[in-house]
């Protein structure tokens, strides 16, 4: 059962980065009813906007690739009914990754606060 949790807790990060990504090559990043919150000198600046519409694609895509790179070896687990499994050690490790892809999708965010600086 952790294991489904798991593969599915990678889909949606998946999806969500991949949902960001698409926002970003969109050049919605800073429209208020599609976007997400930037500042107003980010958005009233043309080339900010064009550089924070870019980060968000950039680096969610980045993030949605690798969040699919877990989903091979817990599929094969769940696929093996009951023969494999991650020890511990692996666990650990699957959850540090995790925890990386979600810096690296939330990295253009906090980039694009320190735009207009």
């Amino acid at each position: 059962m952790a294991y489904v949790f798991v593969f599915c807790c990678f889909v949606v990060l998946g999806a969500v980065t991949a949902l960001a990504a698409r926002t970003g090559y969109r050049g919605q990043v800073c429209d208020r009813t599609v976007g997400y919150e930037v500042p107003d000198e980010v958005k009233r600046d043309p080339a900010l906007r064009q550089r924070a519409n870019g980060l968000v694609a950039h680096w969610c895509t980045g993030a949605a690739i690798l969040s699919l790179a877990p989903l091979v070896p817990v599929g094969r687990v769940l696929l093996s009914d009951g023969s494999r499994g991650i020890g511990t050690v692996g666990l650990a490790f699957v959850a540090g990754y995790a925890f990386v892809v979600i810096v690296i999708a939330g990295y253009p965010f906090e980039k694009i606060k320190h735009l207009a600086r």
